[in-house]
């Protein structure tokens, strides 16, 4: 069965709510102030089912005074029912929630005459016609027209059969998208705690799952469901839902909360939009101060406006401070509560005061980079992430956005939860768009985040750049220490991608890699007096053999600077002349002639067994113990020998 959600809206006392109760036979007004005063003040819900089609009704508020609780009805709407009482015809009300409808761009709808019984044939048509004229050009336009009296009953058998057809106009929601429940009511049950209804955008609940509350950023259990009234063990997407709780009070949860399914979702006090302000209103100037409403939220915050969109045949956006009446705009929104929503959700735009509607629109990007949005940059921004404007054949506008968030996050990369929560996307989308960017080879994967491939060849940039200015400083250096690089230019980088961009450029020639980088092409030369005091320090340590001197010795008896000698002594270690051996400096050639002098030791033994003590190899070398501990104890870490109690073993 397709389940959809079917609002009201329309003046007060044009007969919402009597409509409802006639479909139904569920009263929505409920609240004790709703029966004595006979208007509806907040929101009212029943059910219905026609053949395969299950239809939960919202029934909204007409008064002005309520429109904030109409709002928090008609977000999550799948089709509206116009009411228009046939003695009033159109009113203000009725314009102001036709308005918001068309903002919210809901995709079907039915115009509903009451009180037919009150008019005569001439007074119908003329509210036919006047009805008519204001949906003209909207997406009720060829919406049908059904005249009812939910007193006599007349007409209530034709408007059940059209309402029946909606499920051939209207797609439904995604039972396989992530969990997305706004509240609109909360309240306690005694025996069984803190309950709260909604509309289930996306997903499906089931009981004993675990869910968050966003903004409030609670972790709650599910102890049970209840769909229009029957006790279920799962509810799907369309549906109306009560959801008892498990592991929060009532007090600390409110209308504009939302059910969300771990890691889906964002809470944000900054998003990006486009949005469209109504023809009737007075422009919308930068940085007024505005009512957001979303979903079942409602937070005061300002308006930002970076361009109007580009008209037809016009191809730049147009810088502006103020936002004519009829015209489209990209705007920055700050809020100062957050609100939890993703890219494509639509919303409303009331002033401060008088609280009037104004504007409406749809999220581009709810968790938008710091960057200007009235730079040329900021608005060519906008232009790559709108869905309406035309994109390459073989690039989606979510591949496109994707895209440009992936490429901000630089090198900390996207993960697969962010392309979900502030793409807008079903788990299955987000791994299509992923995928496909892959394909393209406009991004790679990295463990577990996708990073612009544009990002990684300017990173490798940077890694030659900082080589060359190492080498061109430090030229008798054989490279730059590995971690250095790492800490410098990626410290706050996506795991893996410092050891991508070396992989990269060692495949490519272009460095050597080690403990130390190194330009493939660095080679450390030196001439004149450096070469000649590099030749006379390698030679003193040749000829000093075992017992190497001082470095400061070395550059007294030599007659050298003792800067001088030091770097040109840290040279020879570099290239394996020189060998550290603890706090010695030994020539390699010596090292050598030691180990090939224990290997014929052992070759000599009868029972291929030779140990040697301190003193045996002191008298051996014609050394001290100043060089014999440092010396035994480097063969031991060569596994030249092996120590055995005060004597080596020479493995």
């Amino acid at each position: 069965m397709l389940h959809i959600v079917v609002g009201t809206a329309g003046h007060i006392d044009h007969g919402k709510s009597a409509l409802v109760l006639a479909l139904t036979g569920t009263d929505p007004d409920r609240l004790k102030e709703e029966k004595a005063r006979g208007i509806t003040i907040d929101l009212g819900f029943a059910h219905w089912e026609g053949p395969n089609l299950g239809v939960a009704f919202v029934d909204v508020p007409g008064h002005e005074r309520f429109i904030k609780n109409m709002l928090a009805g008609v977000g999550g709407i799948d089709a509206v029912l116009l009411v228009v009482a046939a003695d009033e015809s159109v009113m203000p009300q009725t314009r102001e929630h036709f308005d918001i409808c068309r903002l919210l761009q809901v995709p079907a709808g039915i115009i509903v005459l009451t009180k037919a019984d009150l008019v005569d044939a001439d007074l119908l048509g003329l509210a036919e016609l006047e009805v008519r004229e204001l949906v003209r050009g909207s997406f009720l336009e060829q919406a049908p027209i059904v005249a009812v009296s939910s007193k006599t009953g007349e007409g209530l058998a034709t408007l059940k059969e059209t309402i029946a057809g909606l499920g051939a106009r209207v797609t439904g929601r995604s039972s396989k998208g992530p969990i997305r429940l706004p509240i609109d009511r909360v309240f306690s049950v005694k025996g069984f705690g803190t309950v709260v209804t909604g509309t289930l955008v996306s997903g499906s609940l089931a009981v004993d799952d675990q869910v968050d509350v966003l903004p409030r950023e609670r972790t709650v259990n599910i102890r049970g469901l209840q769909v229009h009234g029957a006790t279920q063990t799962m509810a799907r997407a369309g549906q109306r839902v009560a959801v008892n709780l498990g592991g929060v009070d009532a007090s600390s949860l409110a209308r504009g909360d939302t059910l969300v399914s771990t890691g889906s979702f964002t809470a944000t006090r900054v998003l990006d939009a486009r949005i469209e302000v109504l023809p009737s209103v007075r422009p919308l100037r930068h940085g007024a101060r505005i009512r957001f409403h979303q979903g079942t939220s409602e937070v005061i915050g300002r308006v930002a406006v970076s361009s109007l969109c580009p008209l037809a045949g016009v191809d730049d956006p147009l810088v502006a401070v103020e936002i004519a009446p009829g015209r489209a705009a990209y705007v920055r929104i700050r809020l100062e509560a957050q609100v939890v929503v993703t890219r494509g959700d639509r919303f409303i735009l009331r002033a401060y005061s008088p609280p009037l509607t104004v504007a409406g629109g749809a999220v581009l990007d709810p968790v938008p980079p710091r960057a200007g949005i009235r730079t040329a940059a900021g608005r060519e921004r906008f232009r790559q992430i709108d869905p309406a404007l035309p994109h390459p054949d073989d690039e989606t506008p979510d591949q496109r956005a994707i895209h440009v968030m992936m490429t901000e996050t630089g090198d900390r990369g996207l993960d697969q939860a962010s392309v979900i929560s502030r793409g807008g996307l079903s788990p299955e989308e987000a791994g299509r768009v992923v995928e496909r960017l892959l394909e393209r080879r406009s991004a790679t994967r990295i463990a577990g985040r996708i990073v612009a491939v544009c990002t990684i060849d300017a990173l490798a940039v940077r890694v030659l750049q900082m080589l060359r200015d190492f080498h061109r400083e430090q030229p008798l250096r054989d490279g730059m220490p590995r971690e250095e690089v790492r800490e410098r230019l990626f410290a706050s980088s996506a795991p893996g991608l410092f050891d991508r961009v070396l992989d990269d450029l060692v495949a490519g020639g272009r460095i050597v890699a080690r403990d130390h980088l190194a330009l493939a092409s660095h080679r450390v030369e030196v001439s004149g007096d450096e070469a000649d005091a590099r030749s006379r320090i390698e030679h003193a340590f040749r000829e000093a053999r075992l017992t190497p001197p001082d470095v400061g010795d070395v550059a007294a008896a030599l007659g050298l600077r003792v800067d001088l000698t030091e770097r040109m002594a840290l040279l020879l270690v570099r290239q394996r002349v020189l060998v550290r051996v603890d706090s010695l400096l030994v020539h390699e050639s010596a090292l050598a002639v030691l180990k090939a002098d224990l290997a014929s030791l052992k070759a000599a033994s009868v029972n291929s067994v030779v140990k040697l003590d301190v003193a045996a190899f002191k008298q051996r070398y014609g050394v001290t113990r100043k060089y014999a501990i440092p010396l035994l104890e480097y063969l031991d870490r060569e596994r030249v020998t092996r120590r055995v109690g005060d004597s080596r073993l020479v493995i």
